[in-house]
């Protein structure tokens, strides 16, 4: 079981930057590909980035491929997600996911068991 809490959401201006942050629970954290998920109202779920159990491998969704970067410290049982030149285009909530699928890599929601609440980001143009 793993629990997990984002937080760092907020508003900014295009161009500006924000740090997300997952804590998870669970003591089994470093065994699970972690995920980045948004969905904006009316829109569906929409994948952003994942990082591998071990932080080896990242995977980016091409609209934020090298804007974004997905990290974790397993020691601290958190994963990252830093935004840069945010786009208005790019609000939402912002959702961290697990999953103990070990196929890379794990872009569908469907492959993910368990899900944070969300936090919001907002940029404005």
């Amino acid at each position: 079981q793993v629990q997990l809490v984002e937080s760092g959401g907020g508003s900014v201006q295009a161009g500006g930057s924000l740090r997300l942050s997952c804590a998870a629970s669970g003591r089994t954290f470093s065994r699970y590909h972690m995920a980045w998920f948004r969905q904006a109202a009316g829109k569906e779920r929409e994948f952003v980035a994942a990082i591998s159990s071990g932080g080896i491998s990242t995977y980016y969704a091409d609209s934020v491929k090298g804007r974004f970067t997905i990290s974790r410290d397993n020691a601290k049982i958190t994963v990252y997600l830093q935004m840069n030149s945010l786009k208005p285009e790019d609000r939402g909530v912002y959702l961290c996911a697990a999953t103990p699928v070990s196929s890379w890599p794990p872009r569908a929601a469907a492959m993910f068991d368990y899900w944070g609440q969300g936090t919001q980001v907002t940029v404005s143009s």
